[in-house]
């Protein structure tokens, strides 16, 4: 999933790029690592942070934290229930595309405490250490949490690495740089590791919502979990804080306290989620690649007087592009995609187009189509569903009715329990 620089070119240069220092990390040490580092806690330092000013606290304000994101949560699954729209995701391109630019940082999964394995003769390190063997799953590939996301995105159909904005790589590549220089930032590692092992709310809804869109939220389940402020990576990254600050100086927690707030670096999740567009993205999309296609098209076939080939041999015209379609009722907005003469070219092993588009290129015309069609068949879905009537409909002699089938369909909705499939 990540590639890497080629052997033996090793970059020395202070002002590296973030995508360009990443894939360096991934090699292995970078001499301007330590003084890149420096910097980016200087820049932690100007943040705040909600942690207790007594470290003998700590444990208090991790059960706080714990019992809040409980609180919150709670609220937001009665919101769903009462017929709320989701919070995250809009639809599956947009979980899509956010699944894809957290990549660089899940190919990295348990960076940050590498350097701890060197201390594995002094049991106060052993938490650490315990946390990011399980991080790799202990060795087993069906466990180990890169790997996981890795068959994720293959499942997906997004494997092959999206140009991202820099800003993409910057967690991950703290995360390498923390662990290739855990002995000069030991607190600095330990203050991240607390930060980043507290369960967020942002976790549980997007395990929620992925799994609502037919997508395997194991991998953010397994977060859920593993990471459980009561006996889980939450709570050990308390423990082994409370070992490794011992007899040390105020000034070691006011490191600990820096190295918490590298986690606040770059843009939050919510935000980048926030973020997304969705008819940016299909346009983008196209704009990759019209160079691919701009000769291999029949010039029978015109759209407002140009033929397909015009179209895409010019750069920047797919806004218009997009409108000449609908113009010429290729496609239909707001309705089912499949009422579009596009969707049938690229949709199914017989399409014209078969293969054209990838998972995600297709997901995004499906659903930038689909438009608001698609969120009112979502919406009327948990408000009018009759569970008991649903139920009584998908016994074994009437399933296959029409009205069976209407039913099972309807309560795939309902229930957010679709495994596996597009679209």
């Amino acid at each position: 999933m990540v590639a890497t620089t080629k052997a033996g070119i090793r970059p020395h240069n202070a002002n590296l790029g973030l995508e360009h220092r990443y894939r360096a990390l991934l090699e292995g040490p970078e001499p301007t690592t330590e003084a890149w580092l420096e910097e980016q806690l200087r820049l932690a330092r100007a943040l705040s942070d909600d942690r207790p000013d007594d470290p003998g606290l700590l444990p208090q304000w991790a059960d706080n934290h714990a019992g809040r994101v409980a609180s919150e949560h709670t609220a937001y699954l009665e919101q769903r229930r009462q017929g709320g729209p989701r919070r995250f995701f809009a639809n599956r391109a947009h979980a899509l595309w956010f699944l894809q630019q957290v990549a660089p940082t899940k190919a990295v999964d348990g960076a940050w405490l590498h350097g701890a394995l060197w201390h594995w003769q002094d049991p106060r390190f052993h938490g650490l250490i315990r946390t990011f063997l399980e991080e790799l799953g202990d060795g087993d590939p069906r466990c180990n949490h890169v790997l996981i996301y890795q068959r994720l995105l293959s499942r997906l159909g997004c494997l092959q690495e999206p140009s991202l904005d820099p800003a993409r790589y910057l967690q991950g590549a703290l995360q390498l740089a923390l662990g290739q220089h855990c002995e000069r930032f030991l607190p600095e590692v330990i203050g991240y590791n607390l930060g980043y092992e507290q369960p967020p709310l942002r976790l549980l809804i997007t395990t929620h919502e992925l799994a609502e869109l037919g997508i395997d939220a194991h991998y953010f389940q397994l977060h859920v979990t593993i990471d459980n402020a009561a006996s889980g990576h939450a709570r050990r990254a308390v423990e082994s804080f409370t070992e490794l600050v011992r007899d040390e100086r105020p000034s070691f927690y006011e490191r600990v306290r820096h190295g918490y707030r590298l986690n606040d670096l770059g843009i939050d999740t919510p935000s980048l989620i926030a973020s997304f567009d969705l008819q940016a993205e299909l346009l983008g999309a196209l704009e990759r690649k019209r160079i691919y296609g701009q000769c291999m098209h029949s010039d029978r076939c015109r759209l407002q007087g140009r033929t397909i080939n015009q179209w895409l041999a010019e750069p920047g015209a797919m806004p218009d592009f997009l409108d000449a379609l609908q113009v010429q009722g290729w496609i239909k907005r707001d309705t089912d995609p499949r009422q579009s003469r596009l969707w049938s070219l690229i949709e199914g092993p017989v399409a014209a187009m078969f293969g054209v588009f990838d998972a995600y290129e297709k997901q995004l015309w499906h659903d930038w189509i689909a438009g608001d069609w698609q969120g009112a068949e979502i919406r009327r879905v948990p408000q009018a569903a009759d569970m008991a009537a649903l139920i009584e409909a998908m016994a074994g002699n009437r399933h296959a009715t029409p009205q069976g089938l209407h039913a099972t369909r309807a309560f795939i909705q309902a229930t957010g329990l679709m495994q596996g499939g597009l679209y």
